[in-house]
């Protein structure tokens, strides 16, 4: 009778690196309470804390953190100005915006400088966790009806109708047809089922609308589609 030798069990991989957080907020109780949040996740490393955006960007420069977790309005620079400089000159660090009221005209002017997603100050922890895990991966972390309501009421052209996204006309009609959809509320689920398409042809046409447009995420192409007249606030839902 031959036996076999014993058996090893393969170490189990390592767990993956944590999200290092940068928390941005003028009151100090606020940015106490994001930290009492935020540290016990396994997941995540809170490793600074700024009290105005100007703080912020010099901290993220020195720090690198994977996400900031920004209050819009702050002394000094305010977090849509604080989100541009970042964007420019720290591109691996992503913005997840905070504001104390659901439509603020200051949250679209985040998400034109660049940040990856907006959060109501009165959302849960486990809301907060998620958006932060969400905008770490470069997706974007705003609900697509909330997005639309925000985009609807405060994207305005200051002077007549503004240029039209680049890239407007290499448009397929189906990528135009998935855009208007995206742009008025749906998620790709819902824009699967109007058009009678896999979700993966839907993933697939967002992927071209992006570098067709020259957009970032879902948050940039429903601003270009309000910026460009495609949709207007009647069609959101």
């Amino acid at each position: 009778m031959t036996g076999t030798g014993p058996t090893t069990t393969p170490p189990p991989p390592p767990p993956p690196p944590r999200i290092r957080v940068l928390i941005a907020d003028d009151q100090p109780l606020v940015r106490r309470g994001l930290s009492l949040i935020l540290s016990p996740a396994p997941a995540i490393e809170v490793v600074g804390e700024a009290e105005n955006g100007a703080q912020a960007v010099t901290l993220a420069h020195r720090l690198r953190p994977d996400v900031v977790v920004m209050d819009i309005r702050m002394p000094v620079l305010d977090g849509v100005g604080a989100t541009g400089e970042l964007a420019a000159t720290v591109p691996g660090c992503r913005v997840l915006a905070l504001s104390t009221f659901d439509l603020d005209e200051y949250v679209v002017g985040a998400l034109r400088a660049g940040a990856y997603g907006f959060l109501p100050k009165d959302s849960s922890p486990e809301d907060l966790i998620a958006a932060i895990r969400t905008v770490h991966a470069g997706d974007a972390a705003v609900a697509p009806r909330l997005l639309t309501r925000l985009i609807s009421t405060y994207v305005r052209a200051p002077h007549g109708a503004p240029p039209a996204p680049t890239g407007l006309g290499e448009l397929t009609p189906r990528e135009v047809e998935v855009w208007h959809l995206m742009a008025t509320g749906l998620d790709n689920t819902e824009i699967s089922r109007a058009l009678d398409i896999s979700l993966s042809t839907v993933k697939n046409h967002i992927t071209s609308i992006f570098d067709k447009l020259a957009v970032r995420d879902r948050a940039q192409a429903v601003i270009a589609a309000y910026e460009s007249g495609l949709v207007t606030a009647r069609d959101s839902r």
